[in-house]
Protein backbone atom coordinates (compact mmCIF):
# COMPACT_ATOMS: atom_id res chain seq x y z
CA UNK A 1 0.00 0.00 0.00
CA UNK A 2 1.49 3.44 -0.93
CA UNK A 3 2.20 5.78 2.33
CA UNK A 4 1.53 9.55 2.06
CA UNK A 5 2.18 10.95 -1.51
CA UNK A 6 3.52 14.47 -2.81
CA UNK A 7 1.33 15.29 -5.71
CA UNK A 8 2.87 17.88 -8.52
CA UNK A 9 0.85 19.99 -10.92
CA UNK A 10 1.15 21.79 -13.69
CA UNK A 11 -1.41 24.02 -15.32
CA UNK A 12 -4.45 21.60 -14.12
CA UNK A 13 -3.25 18.21 -14.23
CA UNK A 14 -1.18 16.03 -11.85
CA UNK A 15 2.26 15.51 -13.53
CA UNK A 16 3.62 13.33 -10.86
CA UNK A 17 2.57 11.25 -7.52
CA UNK A 18 5.34 10.60 -5.67
CA UNK A 19 5.48 7.93 -2.64
CA UNK A 20 8.39 8.60 0.59
CA UNK A 21 11.74 8.21 -1.47
CA UNK A 22 10.84 8.48 -4.86
CA UNK A 23 12.14 11.14 -7.36
CA UNK A 24 10.57 13.08 -9.84
CA UNK A 25 13.18 15.79 -12.32
CA UNK A 26 11.40 18.86 -13.84
CA UNK A 27 12.83 20.92 -16.47
CA UNK A 28 12.63 21.46 -20.38
CA UNK A 29 13.39 18.24 -21.48
CA UNK A 30 14.80 17.05 -24.64
CA UNK A 31 14.38 13.53 -26.52
CA UNK A 32 18.02 12.56 -24.84
CA UNK A 33 17.13 14.39 -21.41
CA UNK A 34 13.77 12.89 -20.36
CA UNK A 35 12.28 14.65 -17.51
CA UNK A 36 8.98 13.87 -15.02
CA UNK A 37 7.72 17.37 -15.31
CA UNK A 38 7.70 18.82 -18.21
CA UNK A 39 8.27 23.00 -18.12
CA UNK A 40 7.68 24.03 -21.51
CA UNK A 41 9.74 27.47 -21.49
CA UNK A 42 12.95 28.32 -23.47
CA UNK A 43 14.21 29.80 -20.68
CA UNK A 44 13.98 26.70 -18.59
CA UNK A 45 17.08 24.28 -18.60
CA UNK A 46 16.31 21.18 -19.97
CA UNK A 47 17.43 19.27 -16.59
CA UNK A 48 16.27 22.00 -14.20
CA UNK A 49 15.87 20.05 -10.90
CA UNK A 50 14.31 17.53 -8.87
CA UNK A 51 11.91 16.95 -6.44
CA UNK A 52 11.97 13.57 -3.77
CA UNK A 53 9.67 12.66 -1.28
CA UNK A 54 10.23 12.19 2.41
CA UNK A 55 7.55 11.15 4.82
CA UNK A 56 5.44 14.71 5.49
CA UNK A 57 7.75 17.10 3.77
CA UNK A 58 9.59 17.01 0.15
CA UNK A 59 13.08 17.98 -0.74
CA UNK A 60 14.20 20.43 -3.98
CA UNK A 61 17.52 20.27 -6.28
CA UNK A 62 18.59 23.05 -8.48
CA UNK A 63 20.74 21.39 -10.60
CA UNK A 64 21.84 24.55 -12.91
CA UNK A 65 24.55 26.80 -12.54
CA UNK A 66 23.35 29.71 -12.82
CA UNK A 67 19.70 30.12 -11.55
CA UNK A 68 17.79 30.63 -8.46
CA UNK A 69 14.63 29.18 -8.60
CA UNK A 70 11.94 30.46 -5.61
CA UNK A 71 9.50 28.53 -3.75
CA UNK A 72 6.61 30.04 -1.68
CA UNK A 73 3.86 29.68 0.27
CA UNK A 74 0.51 30.51 -1.94
CA UNK A 75 -1.94 30.39 1.35
CA UNK A 76 0.36 32.31 3.61
CA UNK A 77 1.52 35.45 4.24
CA UNK A 78 4.10 36.41 1.91
CA UNK A 79 6.59 33.44 2.97
CA UNK A 80 9.19 32.09 0.48
CA UNK A 81 12.81 30.27 0.81
CA UNK A 82 15.52 30.45 -2.60
CA UNK A 83 16.53 27.92 -4.20
CA UNK A 84 20.43 29.08 -5.16
CA UNK A 85 21.95 27.08 -8.20
CA UNK A 86 23.73 23.65 -7.36
CA UNK A 87 21.53 23.38 -3.90
CA UNK A 88 20.69 19.76 -3.65
CA UNK A 89 18.21 18.24 -1.09
CA UNK A 90 16.92 21.54 0.54
CA UNK A 91 13.85 20.76 2.72
CA UNK A 92 10.42 22.64 1.75
CA UNK A 93 8.90 23.28 5.04
CA UNK A 94 5.37 24.64 3.18
CA UNK A 95 2.01 21.53 2.71
CA UNK A 96 1.37 23.37 -0.49
CA UNK A 97 4.17 25.23 -2.11
CA UNK A 98 4.43 26.81 -5.81
CA UNK A 99 7.26 26.35 -7.66
CA UNK A 100 9.11 29.38 -9.91
CA UNK A 101 11.24 29.20 -12.05
CA UNK A 102 12.84 32.07 -14.40
CA UNK A 103 11.11 32.33 -17.91
CA UNK A 104 11.42 33.59 -21.38
CA UNK A 105 8.99 36.12 -20.32
CA UNK A 106 8.92 36.16 -16.65
CA UNK A 107 8.33 33.24 -14.19
CA UNK A 108 7.01 29.76 -14.85
CA UNK A 109 6.81 26.97 -12.91
CA UNK A 110 4.58 24.34 -10.87
CA UNK A 111 2.50 23.40 -8.17
CA UNK A 112 3.83 20.95 -5.43
CA UNK A 113 1.14 19.30 -2.95
CA UNK A 114 2.71 17.86 0.36
CA UNK A 115 1.43 15.61 3.40
CA UNK A 116 -0.52 17.02 6.16
CA UNK A 117 2.54 17.62 8.36
CA UNK A 118 2.91 15.92 11.34
CA UNK A 119 1.79 17.45 14.93
CA UNK A 120 2.44 15.97 18.61
CA UNK A 121 0.98 16.94 21.69
CA UNK A 122 1.57 20.41 23.68
CA UNK A 123 3.88 19.80 26.69
CA UNK A 124 2.28 19.68 30.12
CA UNK A 125 2.83 23.33 32.08
CA UNK A 126 5.33 23.13 35.08
CA UNK A 127 3.40 22.82 38.32
CA UNK A 128 5.89 24.63 39.66
CA UNK A 129 8.03 28.40 38.81
CA UNK A 130 6.81 31.49 37.32
CA UNK A 131 4.09 30.97 34.63
CA UNK A 132 5.31 31.76 31.19
CA UNK A 133 4.09 35.11 30.04
CA UNK A 134 2.28 35.72 26.95
CA UNK A 135 2.76 37.97 23.86
CA UNK A 136 1.37 39.57 21.32
CA UNK A 137 -2.12 39.39 23.31
CA UNK A 138 -4.59 40.28 20.31
CA UNK A 139 -8.51 40.78 21.04
CA UNK A 140 -10.10 39.63 17.53
CA UNK A 141 -13.28 41.59 18.63
CA UNK A 142 -11.24 44.94 18.98
CA UNK A 143 -11.73 47.44 16.42
CA UNK A 144 -7.81 47.40 16.18
CA UNK A 145 -7.70 44.03 15.27
CA UNK A 146 -10.27 44.74 12.49
CA UNK A 147 -7.68 47.79 11.06
CA UNK A 148 -4.57 45.12 11.19
CA UNK A 149 -6.38 42.64 9.36
CA UNK A 150 -7.26 45.54 6.60
CA UNK A 151 -3.83 46.43 6.55
CA UNK A 152 -2.55 42.84 5.70
CA UNK A 153 -5.63 41.72 3.71
CA UNK A 154 -3.23 42.81 0.37
CA UNK A 155 -0.17 40.16 1.30
CA UNK A 156 -2.72 37.21 2.65
CA UNK A 157 -4.62 37.61 -1.11
CA UNK A 158 -1.36 37.91 -3.11
CA UNK A 159 2.08 36.96 -1.07
CA UNK A 160 3.84 38.96 -3.75
CA UNK A 161 2.44 41.94 -2.79
CA UNK A 162 4.16 45.38 -1.53
CA UNK A 163 0.91 47.38 -1.05
CA UNK A 164 1.09 48.94 2.64
CA UNK A 165 -2.50 50.52 2.70
CA UNK A 166 -2.44 54.49 3.39
CA UNK A 167 -4.77 55.54 6.13
CA UNK A 168 -7.46 56.99 3.45
CA UNK A 169 -7.71 53.74 2.09
CA UNK A 170 -8.05 52.12 5.21
CA UNK A 171 -10.86 54.49 6.49
CA UNK A 172 -12.87 53.24 2.60
CA UNK A 173 -12.12 50.10 3.51
CA UNK A 174 -13.98 49.67 6.87
CA UNK A 175 -16.74 52.04 5.55
CA UNK A 176 -19.47 51.54 8.20
CA UNK A 177 -17.31 51.26 10.87
CA UNK A 178 -17.29 54.92 12.33
CA UNK A 179 -13.37 55.25 11.32
CA UNK A 180 -11.63 58.93 11.17
CA UNK A 181 -8.35 59.50 10.41
CA UNK A 182 -6.90 59.95 13.56
CA UNK A 183 -9.03 57.02 14.96
CA UNK A 184 -6.90 54.90 12.51
CA UNK A 185 -3.81 56.53 13.49
CA UNK A 186 -4.82 56.42 16.99
CA UNK A 187 -5.17 52.20 16.93
CA UNK A 188 -2.09 52.12 14.60
CA UNK A 189 -0.26 53.37 16.44
CA UNK A 190 -1.59 51.51 20.02
CA UNK A 191 -0.99 48.67 17.99
CA UNK A 192 2.58 49.33 17.05
CA UNK A 193 3.92 50.55 20.71
CA UNK A 194 1.51 48.65 23.03
CA UNK A 195 0.40 45.15 21.36
CA UNK A 196 3.16 44.21 18.54
CA UNK A 197 6.07 46.58 20.06
CA UNK A 198 7.49 47.11 16.69
CA UNK A 199 10.37 49.28 16.43
CA UNK A 200 11.17 51.62 13.41
CA UNK A 201 14.22 50.26 11.64
CA UNK A 202 17.50 52.51 12.12
CA UNK A 203 17.32 53.89 8.67
CA UNK A 204 13.64 54.22 8.65
CA UNK A 205 12.53 57.42 8.10
CA UNK A 206 9.06 56.43 5.74
CA UNK A 207 5.79 57.76 6.95
CA UNK A 208 4.68 54.13 6.71
CA UNK A 209 6.95 52.35 8.90
CA UNK A 210 4.31 51.60 10.96
CA UNK A 211 2.08 50.36 9.03
CA UNK A 212 4.97 48.34 7.24
CA UNK A 213 6.27 46.75 10.32
CA UNK A 214 3.07 45.86 11.55
CA UNK A 215 2.26 43.68 8.41
CA UNK A 216 5.17 41.80 8.59
CA UNK A 217 5.57 41.26 12.28
CA UNK A 218 1.79 39.76 12.04
CA UNK A 219 1.98 37.69 9.03
CA UNK A 220 5.74 36.50 10.18
CA UNK A 221 4.03 34.72 13.20
CA UNK A 222 0.85 33.81 11.84
CA UNK A 223 -1.34 37.00 13.87
CA UNK A 224 -3.40 36.93 11.21
CA UNK A 225 -4.62 34.29 8.74
CA UNK A 226 -6.19 33.77 5.87
CA UNK A 227 -9.79 33.35 8.46
CA UNK A 228 -9.49 36.91 9.36
CA UNK A 229 -10.27 38.07 6.18
CA UNK A 230 -13.83 37.25 6.94
CA UNK A 231 -14.09 40.04 9.30
CA UNK A 232 -13.63 42.82 6.60
CA UNK A 233 -16.62 43.99 4.92
CA UNK A 234 -17.76 42.27 1.59
CA UNK A 235 -15.42 39.23 2.29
Amino acid sequence: MRMRTVLIQTDTAVAAELAPGETATFGRGAEDVPVDIVVADRAVSRLAGRIQAVEDYWLISNLTPDRTYVVENPEGGGEFVKVPPRRISMPVPFEFSRVILPGEHGTTGFLVFAPEHLYGTAASPAATGEATRGVYPLDRTAKYFLILVALCEARLRDPSSTVVPTVPQLIERLAGHGLTRSGVNFHIDYLARTKLRVKQADDGGKADWQRAALINLALRFDLVTDADLRLLPGS
